[in-house]
């Protein structure tokens, strides 16, 4: 793989050679490869395909995943969130300890791991929020809740220049990674003032299906705001808004 430099950057096939742009930049690479008919026929690619099988279930247990919050990821994530979820969820494939090679699955691997997972690297939860918290989540009834005690948000929390407001979101989502669905509901606080008075006690709560046998995540994340002129935008696009994984619940 190499960079293109210069003025005129080309895209397309040129002699054996594909220029393509990346967040990245512009690079160039060598047309080149096995065959994909070897790969999906000849004996001395099983293991490539048993790789290339549990990565697809892995880019696909990771879309359900963003696709369940997708109300909430969309203030909050970062240009490789689809990468970066996908090499956690594969290593959670590959976890299972039920299925043979090339069959392990999401569903059967540690769930669990995914737990801490930062939608946005560029405004990670654990650097953003240092108030306390406590979430619980209730199976039977379905309920999932997070609670934060009175704090001053100059102090706990950790918020860009130009912030003069902010609010505190959560949410609950039960995946289903066989069917590839989900049951999602959120809450949040009113847009807040980012200052050194002390914030009332925050209770949000969200409810999945009562009795669900499916793992439940919850998802924890602020997002900041500045003020002009009575209006709220949303700062810098949300570029710093966090958004994290703070619990899973299995059966």
């Amino acid at each position: 793989m190499a960079r293109q430099t210069g003025i005129i950057k080309l895209k397309g096939t040129i002699g054996g050679i594909t220029f393509y742009k990346t967040s990245d930049g512009d690079l160039a690479r060598e047309k080149g490869g096995v065959d994909a008919s070897r790969i999906a026929n000849d004996p001395a690619f099983q293991r490539t395909r048993e790789n290339g099988s549990e990565f697809g279930r892995a880019g696909k247990g990771g879309k359900v995943i963003r696709n369940a919050i997708r109300i909430l990821l969309q203030n909050a994530k970062d240009k490789r969130v689809v990468s970066r979820l996908t090499t956690e969820v594969l290593k959670v494939v590959k976890t299972d300890a039920v299925n043979e090679r090339g069959l392990r699955t999401v569903q059967d691997g540690n769930i669990a791991d995914l737990k801490g997972f930062e939608f946005n690297l560029s405004g990670k939860l654990n650097n953003t929020l240092f108030a306390a918290y406590t979430n619980a989540f209730d199976r039977v009834a379905g309920d999932a809740s997070v609670n934060i005690g009175a704090f001053s948000p100059a102090i706990r929390i950790a918020a860009p220049a130009g912030t003069t407001h902010f609010k505190v979101v959560m949410g609950a989502a039960e995946i289903d990674f066989k069917e590839g669905t989900s049951v999602f509901e959120s809450d949040e606080t009113a847009i807040l003032p980012y200052n050194n008075e002390n914030t009332a006690d925050i209770d949000l709560g969200a409810t999945v299906t009562a009795n669900s046998t499916l793992p439940v995540f919850q998802v924890l994340g602020v997002e900041f705001y500045q003020e002009v002129n009575g209006q709220m935008y949303p700062l810098k696009n949300g570029a710093y808004n966090a958004l994290a994984v703070i619990d899973i619940d299995t059966v």
